[in-house]
């Protein structure tokens, strides 16, 4: 069903290969899993299994990739996807449709089905998901694990022979996770090939039949999962952890309630009396308090929960009743945002600037402003002295980042980007650190990386407010907040 025979690539402008020399199969029945460090040519073998390279994307192919016995370089995109269905890392760039429904049955519709069939695919398809519930629901209104299982349920709803899943596991929770991994066990078993382009393994242990490690391009380890058992290679191709044990239980519980308050001086940041209301009328929180000490503390529930909500809420992107403090300090509408860095799930609503460099800076600069006292001298352009330069280098370095720092951060890979986000947040010299899914497109080397750059900065004493569904970084927090009690609290 998919056929890499030698195949390498190279994008339109680019100065070296992409890709070079790759060489697999899957057949029906079939579940294959790429891996390997951000930006070693995942996304771009993906893109060649579906023909968006070289026929969107130009560049040059050598060798030849099959798809069901078509060309996929001379096959139109249009025809290609009847035969493999895609999901993208980020599943906003395929959506077309306003709400949940219109969104699965769109392409179904599109090639003229039958409307009482489409109906019926679309239900079958949500519910395989889990989604049913969402089918009337503004789709931009979802969470990203949310939109993750739409996209899904639009790609399995048409049924195709193939399937590439480009991150599939980055935005869900770990519930819906192994209820992925059962869902591809089943597609496995009626004759679905299937490709995985993935970081987190430790969920694709009892469905994968071979893995292909790749870096620089070149696929350098392929072979069963007991290959992943090896932690010297894992560790020395930057890879995850194939197992892990699930830290959430034993996480010491911030319990919320009436008695904090805002002027708890024990804590970093505090909330009194939060409530808020969804346009749709639905009541996510009401008079609820908490307090944040010192240290990383994951906020954890299920996908579309409210996480998110409650980050926004939190730095005044969402406007809510109730009172919020820093060091027993009340703050004003603007919420906690001049004492926070805040690192959003979708990495590209915050990178604006036309180099890595420039986004860091920047953000230092932003940085400088909101420590300054007054309106106006908040509004002038603070001018970076050598100093402030090499304290942007030290962050870009310390992320893995300083070979990037003339890039277009849009050029980057999704996991570099993060990374690129996550710099602009230490930048600002933050008190608390806002920080939504930030290793979703991370390998291991890099989420390694991050959890001891948490841990570092949780030591200088600020509070790192965590929002994450990955069970590898849980295991590096000192506590744990649940939605669930917030929500009992609301309800």
């Amino acid at each position: 069903m998919i056929l890499f025979n030698n195949v390498s690539y190279t994008y339109a402008n680019a100065p070296a290969p992409s890709v070079t020399g790759i060489s697999f199969t899957v057949r029906s029945g079939e579940l294959k899993v790429v891996t390997g460090p951000s930006g070693c040519g995942k996304t771009t073998l993906m893109r060649l299994a579906n023909g968006l390279c070289p026929q969107i994307y130009k560049g040059k192919v050598s060798g030849s990739v099959r798809i069901a016995g078509f060309d996929a370089a001379a096959t139109p995109v249009a025809m290609l996807s009847e035969h493999v269905g895609t999901l993208f890392q980020d599943p906003e760039e395929q959506f077309f449709a306003l709400s949940v429904g219109d969104e699965i049955a769109f392409a179904l519709r599109s090639r003229g089905i039958a409307p009482d069939k489409v109906e019926e695919l679309v239900l079958s398809a949500a519910e395989r998901l889990g989604i049913s519930l969402l089918l009337d629901q503004d789709i931009h209104a979802l969470s990203e694990g949310q939109k993750q299982k739409v996209g899904l349920a639009g790609i399995l709803a048409l049924g195709p022979k193939a399937l590439v899943l480009d991150e599939p596991s980055a935005n869900l929770d770990p519930e819906a996770t192994e209820a992925l991994a059962i869902t591809l066990s089943e597609l496995k078993a009626a004759g679905t090939a299937i490709l995985v382009v993935d970081h987190r393994l430790y969920w694709l242990k009892d469905v994968a039949d071979e893995v292909l490690v790749m870096s620089a391009g070149r696929i350098v380890e392929r072979g069963s999962w007991a290959m992943l058992r090896n932690e010297s290679l894992c560790k020395l191709r930057g890879l995850r952890k194939a197992e892990i044990a699930d830290p959430r239980s034993s996480l010491p519980a911030i319990c919320p309630g009436s008695a904090c308050k805002t002027d708890n001086t024990d804590a970093v940041f505090s909330a009194s009396g939060l409530s808020f209301v969804y346009d749709s009328g639905k009541t996510i929180f009401k008079d609820v308090s908490f307090s944040v000490p010192q240290g990383i503390t994951a906020l954890i529930g299920a996908n579309g929960t409210g996480k998110t909500t409650l980050a926004r809420i939190l730095t005044g992107l969402n406007k809510a009743e109730g009172s919020f403090a820093v060091q027993g300090r009340p703050v004003g509408r603007e919420g906690l945002m001049p004492a926070a860095g805040l690192v959003l799930q979708n990495a590209d609503q915050q990178l604006q600037m036309r180099t890595v460099r420039e986004e860091v800076e920047s953000a230092f600069e932003a940085g400088l402003c909101a420590k300054r006292t007054g309106f106006w001298s908040r509004l002038s352009r603070p001018r970076l002295t050598n100093e402030d330069r090499q304290k942007c280098a030290r962050i870009l370095s310390d992320l893995r980042l300083a070979s990037l720092a003339e890039r277009h951060p849009q050029s980057l890979s999704g996991g570099e980007k993060q990374r690129v986000v996550i710099a602009c947040a230490l930048a600002k010299d933050p008190s608390i650190l806002i920080l939504d899914e930030p290793t979703s497109g991370l390998d291991g080397a890099n989420m390694a990386a991050i959890a001891s750059l948490l841990r570092a900065e949780a030591d200088k004493g600020r509070a790192v407010f965590l929002i994450t569904h990955d069970l590898e970084l849980l295991s590096s927090c000192d506590r744990a907040l649940h939605m669930q009690d917030l929500q009992c609290s609301a309800a």
